[in-house]
């Protein structure tokens, strides 16, 4: 059961009875061919749903081979999102104009899976319609769902959660405490009440108090634990005569004809009775954020307006305490949340109170400060970090966003867009990037430097969906807001992504004379980030016209500053692009140890899921060249996998290579022999097919090319930078100024510029003697 595919938390607390219940929802769903295969678990807020369908999908692992999936739609609000949601968990990718209901179909139609659709209640109608879309095409999909409503899809199964069994009432102080050992209830607060009071040993009489807390709270575990977390203040009586009061309090005196339904209400306005001020007003601030939040975010959000925030950590340790806040062990540090019925519970106080704008506000500008923090650090050496705090603030991000556009703050929206377009490409999550994007900039036409941010982001996943019109459009705006505001950094970094369009539709000239004006901007500013990236952006342009010794040379330029600056991704793509030009020019020894690097690269650093698939079709074009057919065959499956769980197409130079692979090795195997090895690779797994990818072996020729290896610019004694070292040889060569700018694709001023900075830290006044100095150094 291991081995199953599945993404369901660790149970920290025991689960107390519910085994009938828990049977009974297995063997609903087992029947599920005769019958329907979305069943809902429905009652009331706190009855213990989500709980029992985590039981259920826990024990279920060992019977759905393609994966258990809990999906939590609480956090969201908006119901078009719901498909994108369920996307997301799956790792299903949204190919450009594919609609995200048809792209989970196509994931689930051949898998035998459980998907634990949980709180649908606020989103039940985008809920039915999507749980109905994808089982009408996925015959051996099961669709488990908790909320407090039905969801009213076509063959929905509704099955209503009952409370935990209670005690029956004492028909007298003499009664046999016998009578509470099957109550599910009971059990359930002795345990909780336990985790509280290691030293309690029951008595009968605290046993008699248990059950009547019980029957009181109508078995809702919500309610009982509660209940029982006050144990570290309050006896079991004294609790049982609280909990009196409080209902008295509730329903104007008439203990005894308490609505059901509004049961779990009395008990968390009960817990929230029994909180001082300070108490009340953090958990009523604790209530804006979504998915949870870290204790910076607590200070930040919580603190002011009465509440220090060097109090914030007392005040959370004690909510933690008393059982409304939830304390979950993440890799580094502990993260805080709300069970959904609190923070809805919260949140009214909120708005009660009248604080929800000023909060709501509060919330926002931490998401900000966050993301505008973050987005220069993923772009170097700290990148992992950043983008696992990022995504663990997913939910509060969207919040944040969402509130913003709808609140008139609708610049720090756009801000925010704009700061975390890198990390959705990084996270290859273009369309939820897009989507933010296309709101903020209508909601925001202003012609700002903000608006810059955001265009030339939009403009960027566009052109990663090929989508290269709508790139072109949001880009020359963005360069045009630019240059109005004098933003060169932002000028340089859209006259690269202006040439990455080009490039895409295969026009080197556009290419070049953009990485031209990029770089002549980059090297003003000194800043080695764009410089690799315009770098980057003249060995494309040399590429797609067949030059493939000066791609591999610019290539190589660029990786020695993304390597010296710390820019892991792009160190890894261009470990990609390296090899794939050494594999144009037929050098298949180098083309092997680049993509091998870039396998080392790939598993020692987060990457975005798309590289894999880009990766292998490398290895699938290397393998066929070297007459491997299987191994090519068995690598385009594994590639094939990689595109249709991810959805992304490999970018075309990488295409190309699996299209030529797959061509080669069908024409040298059979149709049996090939479909076997393209079934094998299917089946593999991501370690499986890098194993194999790195067992291609190349016939190593006798007397290698120097000119067909791999080209490293070396650190040199004057501190040349890669490109003076460029001009430095050509000058070194004979080559005038005009013949150095026409081989090096950039302005003859700029030539001039280079050579400036040449004589100047050579300490020379000449060409003659920068020219000894190359000789000296080897570098001609």
């Amino acid at each position: 059961m291991a081995t199953v595919p599945n993404n369901l938390p660790l149970e920290l607390t025991s689960f107390i009875g519910r085994e009938r219940e828990a049977a009974e929802v297995a063997r609903l769903l087992a029947e599920a061919p005769s019958g329907s295969r979305l069943l809902t678990l429905t009652g009331a807020g706190g009855c213990g749903k989500t709980r029992l369908a985590l039981r259920v999908a826990q024990d279920s692992l060992g019977v759905y081979s393609g994966g258990v999936w809990l999906v939590d739609l609480a956090p969201l609000t908006d119901p078009e999102l719901v498909p994108l949601v369920v996307a997301g968990v799956l790792g299903v990718q949204q190919p450009p104009g594919h609609p995200p209901v048809d792209a989970l179909a196509d994931y689930l139609r051949p898998r035998s899976a459980l998907l634990v659709l949980d709180n649908c209640e606020h989103l039940v109608t985008a809920s039915g319609q999507l749980a109905e879309a994808i089982l009408r095409s996925c015959p051996r999909l099961r669709i488990l769902a908790t909320s407090r409503a039905v969801l009213g899809a076509h063959g929905e199964t509704t099955w209503r959660v009952p409370s935990l069994a209670v005690p029956p009432a004492p028909s007298g102080a003499g009664s046999s405490v016998d009578l509470f050992a099957g109550s599910e209830a009971v059990r359930l607060f002795l345990d909780r009440a336990a985790a509280v009071r290691s030293d309690l040993a029951p008595t009968d009489q605290s046993l008699w108090s248990m059950s009547e807390i019980c029957r009181r709270l109508d078995g809702i575990p919500l309610a009982i634990e509660l209940a029982a977390a006050r144990l570290n203040v309050l006896s079991v009586e004294q609790i049982a005569a609280r909990l009196d009061d409080c209902f008295g309090l509730l329903t104007g005196g008439q203990r005894t004809a308490m609505p059901r339904h509004q049961t779990l209400r009395a008990t968390v306005d009960w817990s929230y009775g029994l909180l001082s001020e300070p108490e009340r007003a953090l958990l009523r601030r604790l209530s804006v954020f979504a998915g949870g939040w870290t204790l910076e975010a607590a200070e930040r959000v919580g603190g002011g307006e009465g509440i220090e925030p060097y109090a914030v950590l007392d005040l959370l340790s004690l909510l933690i305490d008393k059982s409304l806040v939830m304390a979950d062990q993440q890799r580094r540090s502990l993260r805080y949340r709300l069970l959904e019925t609190i923070r809805q519970y919260a949140f009214g106080k909120l708005g009660e109170m009248g604080e929800v704008e000023r909060t709501r506000a509060r919330h926002l500008d931490y998401v900000l400060r966050l993301a505008e923090d973050a987005e220069p650090k993923l772009r170097l050496t700290e990148q992992p970090i950043w983008a696992e705090q990022l995504a663990a603030e997913h939910d509060n991000l969207g919040a944040a966003l969402e509130w913003g556009l709808t609140a008139d703050r609708t610049e720090a929206a756009l801000r925010l867009s704009g700061a975390l377009a890198w990390f959705w490409w990084l996270r290859g999550t273009h369309d939820e990037g897009r989507r933010w994007l296309t709101r903020a900039l209508a909601a925001a036409p202003e012609r700002s430097t903000a608006r810059v941010r955001a265009l030339h982001g939009a403009g960027w996943l566009a052109h990663h969906q090929r989508d290269s019109a709508t790139a072109r459009a949001l880009l020359d705006e963005s360069l045009s807001i630019a240059r109005e505001t004098g933003d060169r950094w932002s000028v340089a970094w859209v006259l690269h992504l202006l040439g990455r369009v080009a490039y895409f539709e295969n026009d080197p000239l556009r290419t070049r004379a953009l990485a031209e004006d990029s770089l002549a901007i980059a090297e003003e500013l000194s800043d080695d980030w764009l410089i690799a990236w315009a770098l980057h952006l003249f060995g494309l342009a040399a590429y797609i016209s067949a030059d493939y010794p000066a791609a591999r040379a610019y290539y190589a330029q660029s990786l020695e500053i993304r390597q010296r600056i710390g820019y892991q991704e792009g160190v890894t793509i261009l470990l990609q692009l390296l090899g794939i030009a050494a594999f144009r020019e037929g050098d298949f020894v180098q083309a092997r140890e680049r993509s091998r690097e870039l396998l080392a690269a790939m598993r020692g650093h987060p990457v975005a899921p798309w590289l894999w698939s880009q990766v292998f079709a490398v290895f699938t074009g290397l393998a066929a060249a070297q007459a491997q057919p299987e191994r090519a065959a068995r690598l385009a499956g594994a590639t094939a996998v990689l595109g249709e769980t991810y959805h992304t197409r490999p970018i075309p130079m990488a295409e190309a290579l699996l299209t030529e692979g797959l061509a080669r090795a069908s024409a040298e195997l059979d149709e049996a022999g090939y479909a076997a090895a393209w079934g094998h690779g299917r089946r593999m797994s991501v370690e499986e097919s890098i194993a194999d990818a790195l067992a291609v072996e190349v016939d190593v020729p006798s007397s290698p090319d120097p000119l067909r290896l791999g080209t490293h610019v070396k650190a040199n004694p004057a501190g040349l930078t890669p490109t003076e070292i460029r001009v430095l040889r050509l000058l070194a060569n004979g080559r005038t100024t005009r013949e150095i700018a026409e081989a090096l694709v950039v302005a003859i001023s700029t030539v001039d510029r280079h050579l400036t900075h040449i004589y100047t830290k050579l300490g020379v006044r000449n060409r003659a003697a920068a020219a000894s100095f190359a000789v000296k150094q080897g570098l001609v």
